[in-house]
């Protein structure tokens, strides 16, 4: 069967490649085993992860799937898009007159429902009542990925504080000073945990008379966030095999989204 795309495309603009090849030529183009452009193979990638097909269902126009999903792990292992994410987080910062670095950071977490092939690594969620994984993240006030943290659904929120603010300050300069969580992240090891890196944590609590729908100070941009990253269809269930791949996707989608933003501003 001949399936070529139709509708969204995610091919790579000359002024996308332009920012994009430093990070993903990890070989020299003329090499005698490539048989693919990286621009091709990434072009396949992002096409992917916003359609969220089966990788065998990849259309006849891109490169063959197994030479993406190998191309794909090579770029993840390396981390190429948590590089990528970090320049361009910087660049839109200073682009929207604020500081290269965040000093705050809202934290949350998000759980993706298990497929056959995450299912080895699941557990459940009892608040949400659904068994899959819990994606952690941590966003600045613009909305912009810092840190990620994949783990079982039935892991706590407050139990990931460490890794986060750890993360945190390593990609900012031990630049972060506080961070906004909702009622999950209460207690006292959690504030111990974040005060050891060097950030103050601030739970934004609910209204005690709420009725209907809610913005909560802070909390509504890392929500946000999660909003645009469940436009990538291969985001809206855990379909990896593996947690690191699925924490890499994350990445690769918030490098597009804030490629896009970018060539918007420079437009």
């Amino acid at each position: 069967m001949n399936k070529e795309r139709t509708g969204y495309t995610s091919d790579v603009s000359d002024e996308e490649w332009e920012f994009c090849a430093p990070y993903l030529e990890l070989m020299d183009e003329d090499a005698p085993q490539r048989k693919h452009s990286s621009r091709n193979v990434f072009n396949a990638l992002r096409w992917f992860i916003r359609a969220g097909c089966p990788w065998r269902m990849l259309p006849n126009d891109l490169p063959p799937w197994s030479a993406v999903q190998q191309q794909a792990q090579r770029w993840l292992k390396a981390g190429c898009f948590e590089a990528m994410a970090g320049d361009l987080r910087i660049l839109l910062r200073c682009a929207d007159g604020r500081k290269a670095q965040p000093s705050a950071a809202i934290i949350d977490s998000r759980t993706l429902q298990s497929t056959p092939e995450s299912g080895a690594r699941a557990g459940f969620d009892g608040a949400k009542k659904r068994k899959g994984s819990k994606v952690h993240a941590a966003v600045d006030t613009l909305g912009h990925l810092l840190a990620l943290k994949v783990t079982p659904a039935n892991e706590q929120d407050r139990a990931q504080i460490a890794d986060l603010a750890r993360e945190l300050q390593e990609v900012t300069g031990k630049n972060i000073k506080l961070t906004w969580v909702d009622q999950g992240y209460t207690g006292d090891t959690p504030k111990q945990d974040a005060a050891a890196h060097g950030i103050a944590l601030e739970v934004v609590k609910h209204h005690e008379a709420k009725h209907g729908f809610v913005l909560l100070p802070r909390r509504w941009v890392v929500e946000r966030s999660f909003g645009w990253a469940a436009r990538f269809r291969r985001l809206a269930r855990d379909y990896e095999r593996l947690a690191s791949t699925l924490g890499g996707y994350h990445w690769l989608a918030f490098t597009s989204l804030m490629l896009n933003s970018l060539l918007s501003k420079c437009a």
